[in-house]
């Protein structure tokens, strides 16, 4: 059995609807916080059990009979991260999996300058100590493109800090690459970075924007100080907009800049590109 965590978001949601392609219901579990949420995986013939990273007894349970098990990194900032991914890696152990699959980060390090990458490094030592084999999913940059690019479409701007290259690649993409190693299509073990084939900078989103619209969408470089002040102004928490913050003062150091073929050779095909996944966001 295949026992996914997450299974309700948006990452690891796309693994599951990947697995049911090629696995039979009855083959797959999900552990997760709300099995409410997850009725509509019950209905497809899913085992849906409770689980949550701050409780090694459920999790047990969750992961029962379980040969694979796909954890998500968790998203509760405000707890002890690090213990909860090892409650969860115990739990799959004492469970008797015989593998163990981890949504990392493409350059996670204890000493990176992103911090975030620390709290990855530290759980991928835990999996090396774990005794089962492990794979740690190294994914580049992903999620809310708004989020990444801001109100382009409205204002004809991407008006960010300063950044250097990257990789940002598509959550369908990286649910789908996990899927492949987990239904065997492809072998990989330990650290394995899922990233498009060349990264890229905001330029080259302002770029593919353009395109987009048809008009010329500009890249404006912001002060670090200065943006952070009017994400606060905005009613960002200041907290938040440093955190963002460090993730652009990351990419300027070339600590992104590394590309690697892995994820497309477990798709099978050319990651999703950025130009796809603008085409893909809807006009606002």
């Amino acid at each position: 059995m295949i026992v996914v965590t997450g299974a309700t978001g948006a990452l690891n949601g796309h693994t599951v609807n990947h697995l049911l392609r090629h696995v039979p219901p009855g083959d797959i579990g999900v552990s997760v916080r709300s099995p409410e949420r997850a009725q509509h995986l019950a209905g497809r013939g899913v085992r849906v059990r409770y689980g949550t990273y701050d409780d090694g007894k459920a999790l047990r349970h969750s992961f029962e009979g379980a040969d694979q098990v796909l954890l998500v990194s968790s998203s509760d900032v405000t707890d002890d991260v690090v213990t909860q991914h090892r409650t969860a890696i115990d739990a799959a152990v004492e469970a008797g999996a015989s593998r163990i699959l981890y949504t990392s980060a493409q350059g996670s390090a204890f000493d990176s300058p992103y911090p975030p990458l620390a709290i990855h490094a530290a759980t991928e030592q835990h999996l090396a100590e774990s005794g089962v084999a492990w794979t740690a999913l190294r994914n580049g940059f992903y999620g809310d493109l708004g989020q990444l690019l801001g109100p382009w479409w409205s204002t004809g701007t991407i008006a960010k800090p300063d950044d250097g290259p990257f990789s940002w690649i598509d959550r369908r993409d990286a649910g789908e690459a996990a899927a492949a190693i987990l239904i065997g299509d492809a072998s990989a073990d330990g650290p394995i970075d899922l990233t498009l084939p060349a990264p890229v900078t905001l330029d080259d989103f302002a770029a593919r924007a353009s395109e987009r619209v048809g008009r010329r969408i500009g890249r404006v470089v912001i002060e670090d100080e200065e943006w952070v002040a009017a994400e606060t102004a905005r009613g960002t928490p200041e907290t938040l907009a440093r955190f963002t913050l460090s993730m652009f003062q990351a990419t300027r150091t070339g600590h992104f800049a590394h590309s690697d073929p892995t994820l497309q050779r477990l798709l099978g095909r050319e990651p999703r590109s950025i130009a796809d996944q603008i085409a893909d966001q809807p006009a606002v």
